[in-house]
This record gives C-alpha cells, sequence and structure tokens, in this order.
C-alpha cells in the first residue's frame, strides 16, 4: 500500500472521492464505516443491512449526524440522495449494486449465500468488489475473478482480513527472490470442535460477537476458510487434511517457527515444504516462512537478527481486519489491482467434518453451527474422495446417512440444497475447470 495516502489526498482534492456500497452493518461493518468516515478520498456513501437501525447506529459511530443520512427504499431515492451528497441507508442490499456513483461493493455479511449475489450484481453492474465473506470467495472465488474480469473491474479480498494481511507478506518474500516453504496464520481462540451457539454463549454475549462468529472461530472453521483462502492464491497446500496447527509463541520473532517448520527428516513437523498452516498461540499475527540457497543472502539473514536458518520467519504480529479494507478498496478503484485473488481454480477446498453422531435424515447445519465444522484438504484429494464443499452446507441440507463424530463427510452422505444461487454458481465454476475446481 506504498503511498496510498498520497493517491487518497490527491482524490480528496480534486474531488474524484471514492463512493463505496457497504453489505452488512454489524461489527464488521460498522466499524469499516467509522473507518472510512476519518479518511481522506474515499466515503461509506451507502450502507444496507437488514436492521436499518444497524445502518443509522453504524453512521452515528463514524460522527455522522441524522442530517446527513437519509433513509431510502427505491433505487431513484437513492441515486437522488447520493447525488445530494446525502449518507444513504438502506436495508435493500439489492440497491447498492445498482446505484449509479458506487464504484465498489463491499461484502460484509459473512453469509455465502448472500455473497454470492452481492458479487454478481455488483460485477455486472460495472462495479469492482471487495469481499470480506472469505467463506463466499473459497467456493466461488475463481468464477467471480473470471466474471470481474470480463466485466472490466476488479474482484479481490481484502486487506486486514489474514489471507490479505499475509499475502502482503509472501509478495515481499517473493519479491526478494525468498522461497516460501509456509505460509499462515496465528489462532488465539483455543479450539474446540465440539462447540456450538449454545456452548459459546455467555462469552459472546460478553464479548458482543454474533454466538455463531465466535462458534466459527473456536471450532476451527474460519481458520480452515482462511487457509483455504490463502492456499488458492498462491498455490501453496496443507501438508495434511485440516493442518498441523503446532503450539508457538510470538517471542523473539518467532524463531520457534524455524524449527518447527523444518522437515521431519530434519527434526522438524513437516512432510514437505510449500504449505499452508496455522499455528496456536500468535494470533493475532500472520507469517511466512522462508529459505534461500545463496550463502550470503543466509548470512545476511543471521547478521539481521533473524536467525540461523536455513529457515525464517517473517511476522506481522497484527491484522486490522474491517479497518483496513478501505485500502483495498482504494488499491482496486485507483490502481486497479486485487489485494488476493485466487490463481485459476482451485488449489484446496474447505470441506465438511462431522461436529457430532449424525443420524440418516437428521437435518444439519453450516458455519457456527451445531452439526459441522469445517477442515481443508487439497482440491486434488476433494475430488478424489469426494469430499463436500463446506460452503455449500445450510439448513436444508440432510443426511442419507449416518456419520461418526469427526468423519469427513462425503457426497453420498448428504442431499445438499441445490436450489440455491450459491450452489448452481459452484456447478457453473466446476464446468468451468472440467469438473477440476
Amino acid at each position: 500500500m506504498l503511498n496510498m495516502d498520497q493517491k487518497l489526498i490527491k482524490r480528496q482534492e480534486e474531488g474524484k472521492i471514492i463512493c463505496t456500497g457497504i453489505v452488512g452493518a454489524g461489527q464488521m461493518g460498522r466499524g469499516m464505516v467509522t473507518q472510512m468516515a476519518i479518511m481522506q478520498g474515499i466515503t461509506p456513501a451507502i450502507v444496507s443491512d437488514i436492521k436499518i437501525e444497524n445502518v443509522i447506529n453504524a453512521f452515528h459511530y463514524a460522527g455522522i449526524s441524522d442530517e446527513q443520512i437519509a433513509v431510502a427504499k427505491t433505487l431513484k431515492d437513492v441515486n437522488k440522495y447520493m447525488e445530494m451528497g446525502k449518507f444513504v441507508a438502506t436495508d435493500n442490499s439489492d440497491l447498492i449494486a445498482q446505484a449509479n456513483l458506487v464504484e465498489c461493493a463491499i461484502d460484509v455479511t459473512g453469509v455465502p449465500e448472500v455473497g454470492v449475489k452481492i458479487a454478481i450484481d455488483s460485477i455486472n453492474n460495472g462495479k469492482h468488489v471487495v469481499m470480506m465473506d472469505v467463506e463466499t470467495d473459497v467456493v466461488i472465488g475463481p468464477y467471480l475473478k473470471k466474471l470481474g474480469d470480463r466485466n472490466g473491474v476488479i474482484y479481490t479480498g481484502s486487506a486486514g482480513d489474514e489471507p490479505g494481511a499475509v499475502m502482503e507478506l509472501y509478495s515481499f518474500a517473493k519479491a526478494m527472490g525468498m522461497q516460501v516453504k509456509v505460509m499462515g496464520k496465528g489462532k488465539n481462540n483455543k479450539l474446540d470442535y465440539a462447540c456450538n451457539p449454545d456452548t459459546v454463549m455467555e462469552e459472546a454475549t460478553r464479548r458482543k460477537m454474533s454466538p455463531r462468529m465466535l462458534c466459527a472461530f473456536k471450532d476451527g472453521t474460519k481458520t480452515m476458510v482462511e487457509m483455504t483462502a490463502m492456499s488458492n492464491a498462491t498455490g501453496l497446500i496443507p501438508d495434511v487434511v485440516g493442518g498441523h496447527g503446532p503450539v508457538a509463541s510470538p517471542n523473539e520473532r518467532c524463531k520457534e517457527l524455524n524449527s518447527l517448520f523444518r522437515l521431519k527428516k530434519d527434526g522438524g513437523i513437516l512432510d514437505k515444504h510449500g504449505v499452508v498452516e496455522y499455528v496456536n498461540g500468535i494470533a493475532p499475527g500472520v507469517f511466512v516462512t522462508v529459505a534461500t540457497e545463496n550463502e550470503e543472502i543466509a548470512y545476511q539473514m543471521q547478521y539481521h537478527s533473524m536467525g540461523d536458518g536455513p529457515l525464517w520467519t517473517l511476522y506481522r504480529p497484527y491484522h486490522l481486519c474491517n479497518l483496513e479494507t478501505p485500502l483495498t478498496v482504494a488499491k482496486a478503484v485507483i490502481d486497479r489491482e486485487p489485494t488476493i485473488i485466487p490463481i485459476d481454480g482451485s488449489v484446496s477446498e474447505c470441506i465438511t467434518v462431522a461436529k457430532k453422531d449424525l443420524k440418516a435424515g437428521e437435518t444439519i447445519d453450516g458455519i457456527g453451527g451445531y452439526t459441522t465444522y469445517g477442515s481443508i484438504a487439497t482440491a486434488e484429494e476433494t475430488l478424489k474422495n469426494e469430499y463436500v464443499i463446506y460452503g455449500l452446507i445450510n439448513k436444508k441440507a440432510r443426511m442419507k446417512k449416518d456419520a461418526k463424530k469427526g468423519q469427513l463427510l462425503t457426497a453420498d452422505m448428504i442431499d445438499l440444497d441445490t436450489s440455491t444461487q450459491l450452489y448452481k454458481v459452484r456447478k457453473e465454476q466446476e464446468a468451468m475447470y472440467n469438473g477440476k475446481c
């Protein structure tokens, strides 16, 4: 994001302020609205949420007065109010894709079946799309990237989310000629595969979080989704299904990882290099572990206190989630470059695991729920074993066979809801790659 501050100041001075449309005004959306409101050259011009009061509150948190806010129900009103310079609140997310002055739509819902519609409608209306909804990206990201290309707009994941944050480290290392051996993120919530919205309710209430969101963090699903996005953007793959998840501390620049991420034959934990991984204990940071074959560069890395080698870890000890998203918007609009996108088709998939014993005929649910959680496997393994793509699980999915707790669920075990737009687009994506997605 070098010089982006100056680029945004120039947009402000020239009166070319980037008008964004934000879908979702919960915790993430609210913070994004507030952050964007204090920046130069960009504005949260229109915000939607199924609860209009959430949008009004988000604008209030940003210091925007009621006199500056207009509530709109129709496209005509949206366009009128935006042209007047009002901040527009709506409960109809479709209007963001259609509004004349919106340059970039941002999905902050975290709901794949909502994300797919927002992204496709916005792209088809010539708007850039920033997808904070990583759960959607890991199901149909390659399709959305190709659709963006065809429409001459940018589709991208967001800075601040772990995949976007670690992509900056990855690009930095690759630009320097380093070999990236491991790429990953920290995890701070203790892993609890069996948790559900009820068991985390007290903590969620205390932390002012959605119980389903907290559950998705604790059961590891969010970590697996984020690792899948990293894999699809770089070609790196999981070493094993679900990753190893070692424990380490962030002390001394994560030098523990230099040893942990050696191959097993060299005393480490990995069967191979070129992998995505997660580490318990170094959250909220992200990292890449690198190597070089050049003796002089190896000496210089030691000189710069990075460790003895042959592996060195570059560590960023924070990611600011929604607060960094406006920078991705600016990069897409001004530089016409994405922050993180799938390279071409899926390299890895987020797959479905039984959270408890499941019975034939039982209705199951998806992310942050009671019956399943997500894991990561290579796309090749997923196709071969017919693992069920986790993002396609919704509350209408039904078991056809019994499954044991911890079992990887396969296509012959589940009746999926095939009526959704997400499912249909996923099938179109698979057809693009002859079934190998």
